[in-house]
């Protein structure tokens, strides 16, 4: 591996010269590592999307029972994103280093924890599915249709943690074009299998969300397949399985370091947002069939904030890594001004794009005025997500600054956001969409708190040995 350490990370070196940045060779960079980033992302959103499309067109329960059921997926999602955030930032220092040996035990390192975290998920899905439903609905034929759902959906969470390893390593190994492929393959094959299981196409039974299960189930195999078969390659970074549970403890603790705090703010994040949307699903089928149509356009749009937001954990962690400090601290404010124009670029998209959404889906006279409201909530609620996933989840974690996350999220989410949600929605009554709105503060409100911790480069840190 180490004669693979090589001419591409040399090439990226020489683009830098005086710790000044060239605009040109800045955003050539820039768009190649988040345009397959993006395409990858955009493909995972459209399966929620097609999901909730072809549900509306039966019933909107279905849709909004699988809504609501996917919510278990994104806990475990959080779970594992904080083991590939922590690998991913290791990796992308250790990359702008030069050392693959060091990348590989990294990689080893994830698949111990994300196996674990894919396990538990697994047998929770199986053995308790109604105990899961009815943290998120109180109707009875939303968590019968939810538990459903998840009894065969749970077999995707059990590979999901392994394949989400070896499209890390892909992307901060600079083969973000190859997890573009996967992905986007997996997608593909998953809407496919979407329409026919869904509505019963070539001879297959009409099996509704179950159908829609099924089809993820088979998507996260083929996924897992081609992660294998993509990873094999001469220059491929691929984990020793026979050392497995072996490796170096200095970079244990380290990836301990990073992991627990990225879980930390995961797990405020992601139970956080889940509360959101029991919240709203304990507000009546309108309000939960309206947000969870609102979910799936604000997650098709931050596809372009989370691409960049990834790239930029990687620019800056591979120039952190490699010793270049000044040039590291440059880029990262960079990308913070590049983090605004996509803020209101969003915006002004999801404005535009909110008469077309309110026609596109069967709902309820009730649930299709809620749902306009939200789109227009949601547009300036943009702002502050794409700012912040590019400069927390970006510049911050690439600079190893991982604990800034958590702290404004334990404020801003659970001290403001959450609060006034619960007391507006069980106490106070008041409107959906001001307990919507409710739900939108904290992204907003943590915009001046970023703003400040950005000027103080506690960020720009060197973590490779």
């Amino acid at each position: 591996m180490e004669k693979h350490k090589d001419n591409r990370i040399e090439n990226r070196r020489d683009t830098i010269v005086d710790n000044r940045i060239d605009n040109r060779v800045f955003y050539r960079r820039l768009i190649s590592i988040s345009a397959p980033i993006i395409v990858q992302s955009l493909m995972l959103a459209l399966v929620a999307a097609c999901d909730a499309l072809m549900l509306g067109r039966v019933a909107q329960e279905q849709m909004a029972a699988v809504s609501l059921a996917t919510q278990v997926q994104f806990v475990q999602n959080m779970f594992l994103l904080a083991i590939t955030a922590a690998g991913a930032i290791l990796g992308a220092q250790y990359y702008g280093k030069g050392d693959l040996v060091t990348i590989e035990e990294l990689f080893r390192l994830m698949i111990r924890w994300c196996g674990l975290v894919s396990i538990l998920f697994f047998a929770l899905c199986e053995g308790c599915p109604q105990i899961l439903m009815r943290i998120f609905a109180h109707d009875p034929v939303m968590i019968s249709i939810g538990s459903a759902y998840l009894r065969i959906a749970g077999w995707s969470y059990l590979l999901t943690g392994l394949s989400q390893c070896y499209l890390t390593v892909l992307k901060v190994t600079d083969h973000v074009q190859a997890t573009a492929m996967i992905s986007s393959a997996a997608v593909i094959l998953n809407i496919v299998l979407n329409a026919v299981f869904i509505f019963g196409l070539l001879g297959a039974p009409a099996l509704q969300a179950r159908g829609a299960a099924l089809a993820t189930v088979i998507a996260r195999v083929a996924e897992l397949i081609l992660c294998l078969v993509l990873s094999a390659g001469a220059d491929r970074v691929r984990p020793d399985w026979r050392r497995l549970l072996s490796g170096r403890r200095e970079l244990g603790r380290d990836f301990r370091r990073q992991c627990l705090a990225l879980l930390g703010g995961g797990m405020l994040w992601g139970v956080g947002f889940t509360s959101y949307t029991a919240i709203m699903g304990h507000l009546g089928v309108d309000a939960a069939a309206a947000n969870s149509v609102a979910a799936v356009v604000r997650d098709l749009i931050c596809c372009a904030c989370n691409g960049v937001g990834s790239a930029a954990g990687i620019m800056v962690g591979n120039e952190l890594g490699a010793g270049r400090l000044e040039m590291g601290k440059a880029v990262g404010m960079k990308l913070r001004n590049v983090s605004w124009l996509i803020g209101f670029a969003s915006t002004a998209l999801v404005l535009a794009v909110t008469p077309l959404t309110v026609r596109m889906v069967l709902l309820s006279d009730q649930a299709r005025s809620y749902l306009t409201g939200m789109m227009v909530i949601m547009a300036f609620y943009m702002i502050g997500r794409c700012v912040n996933t590019v400069c927390i989840n970006g510049v911050l974690d690439g600079g190893g600054d991982t604990l800034f996350d958590m702290y404004s999220l334990a404020i801003c989410m659970w001290g403001i956001a959450i609060p006034l949600a619960l007391l507006g929605a069980f106490v106070l009554n008041w409107h959906v969409l001001a307990v919507y709105a409710c739900t939108c503060l904290d992204e907003v409100g943590k915009i001046p708190w970023v703003m400040a911790r950005m000027k103080k480069y506690k960020w720009v840190q060197n973590l490779t040995r």
